[in-house]
């Protein structure tokens, strides 16, 4: 009997271990230096396709990057933040696609793939036994079949209504599938961690391309969210944002990815050529950050904090989950404080709703300050993404609530410069026009009901 999945295991008893663990192992965000980006005490260093760069080579880039000689030290700040937070490298010579949506994604995915000679390395919190699924199942089985050798991590939880004859599929032509924490602790391989959960999506091929970002793999993304109608019957579209990478980056991105698989203690992986010699495919400078609740703390939630309080001009956040800590909540108010632009663009609808009602419970006080929220109409926003100053972007799987700074493994990619900053700035605007603006006033003519809900959800704004 194929003990990685046991179906007795119900969702009841599911739901009992995780108010059990969530209460037992409850943690809070340690307090992070307001001031991590104030200038480095050394010399930026930046690595290339072979290694770390000279000093003259890295001035010469960094030089590039600050479009038409601006006097301002914008870029120099956000710089200094990346250099001092610890972790992987500053990484130039890369080329980064933005992706809109889950058409536009999965159809470059589904391309890479299969384009795939070597090896394919896929990580995703969900992937769904429904027509996207299948159409996944079905190119990675084929590739496997064809030599290319297929490794999969997926979540417990987050899959937890994926079939187990789904993943036997994929086994029986010699996949490698590794199932993250297991929620049956029958299966445990350490101590029993059922409320850390691996929320990332990350797609590697031969060691050379890498998507990242916010989509899961289900159906529910199959449509665009900024066609102009829908026909009566199409279900609400949901709204998402992915990065397809190549270039030197994407060995960072597969340290990620190896690392999961050594500690969830996967099978020992075939020999392939996981990291080849990667050339500069682009002008871009990215870093990959992986967080981890082993971690003393979320690598991801300390440099964005840390660019948020450097913030000069602006500070443009895009996110489905919201649902900010103390910290978040004085960072964002001291910028707007300092004459920074201040941006949420939130759901309107969403599939979480007690994130919903707890996100909705900071409205008054973040429009007290001054915060603008918007609320993205006619799709179901899930994205993932921060522009701050037009030089610093970030893209991934982290949501801004407290299950993704401490509980979750998350992954988001970095991207440092004006050029694509100025891409982040048109989707940012774009998606305006489909939003609405909530003003202080409006809301606080909202319904009795909507308060309670949101006073009731705020007291689990730590467990959600």
């Amino acid at each position: 009997m194929n003990m990685r999945k046991i179906k007795y295991f119900s969702i009841a008893k599911l739901a009992i271990a995780l108010c059990v663990s969530m209460l037992v192992g409850c943690t809070s965000i340690p307090t992070m230096v307001p001031d991590m980006a104030m200038a480095s005490s050394h010399p930026v260093q930046l690595d290339g396709a072979h290694g770390p760069l000279t000093a003259h080579q890295s001035k010469a880039i960094l030089a590039r990057l600050k479009k038409n000689g601006d006097d301002t030290n914008i870029f120099d700040k956000h710089l200094a933040l990346e250099a001092e937070i610890v972790g992987s490298p500053l990484v130039v010579g890369n080329k980064v696609e933005l992706l809109v949506d889950g058409p536009t994604t999965y159809s470059a995915m589904f391309a890479a793939i299969a384009n795939a000679k070597d090896h394919i390395n896929m990580e995703t919190f969900i992937i769904e036994d429904d027509e996207i699924g299948q159409r996944f199942a079905e190119l990675l089985i084929s590739k496997q079949r064809s030599g290319v050798q297929v490794n999969l991590i997926y979540d417990s939880v987050g899959s937890i209504n994926t079939p187990e004859a789904f993943f036997n599929a994929l086994e029986d032509v010699g996949v490698n599938v590794l199932e993250f924490n297991p929620i049956n602790p029958l299966n445990m391989r350490k101590s029993w961690q059922v409320n850390q959960r691996d929320h990332r999506k990350l797609l590697v091929i031969d060691g050379q391309v890498a998507f990242v970002g916010g989509i899961n793999i289900s159906s529910v993304y199959s449509s665009g969210s900024f066609k102009k109608s829908k026909s009566q019957n199409e279900k609400q579209p949901w709204r998402d944002t992915h990065l397809r990478l190549i270039g030197p980056v994407v060995s960072e991105f597969q340290k990620l990815f190896m690392a999961t698989w050594s500690q969830q203690k996967g099978e020992l992986l075939a020999a392939r050529n996981y990291f080849p010699e990667l050339g500069n495919k682009g002008n871009e400078v990215v870093r990959a950050i992986g967080s981890s609740p082993e971690e003393p703390y979320s690598q991801i939630y300390a440099t964005l904090l840390s660019a948020i309080n450097s913030a000069e001009t602006r500070v443009f956040l895009t996110n489905a989950y919201f649902v900010p800590d103390p910290q978040l909540l004085a960072a964002l108010k001291d910028a707007v404080q300092r004459g920074v632009d201040v941006r949420l663009l939130l759901p309107e609808k969403t599939d979480s709703v007690m994130v919903f009602y707890a996100s909705r419970s900071y409205y008054d006080e973040l429009l007290s300050a001054n915060v603008k929220i918007y609320e993205r109409q006619d799709a179901l926003l899930h994205a993932k993404t921060a522009l701050i100053d037009g030089v610093w972007s970030t893209i991934g799987s982290t949501n801004l609530d407290w299950r993704s700074f401490v509980n979750n493994q998350e992954i988001n990619a970095v991207i440092l410069g004006q050029d694509f900053g100025d891409q982040m700035q048109a989707l940012f605007e774009k998606d305006l026009e489909s939003s609405k603006l909530v003003t202080l006033e409006s809301w606080r003519k909202r319904p009795v009901s909507s308060r309670i809900k949101e006073r009731a959800a705020r007291l689990w704004a730590r467990f959600l």
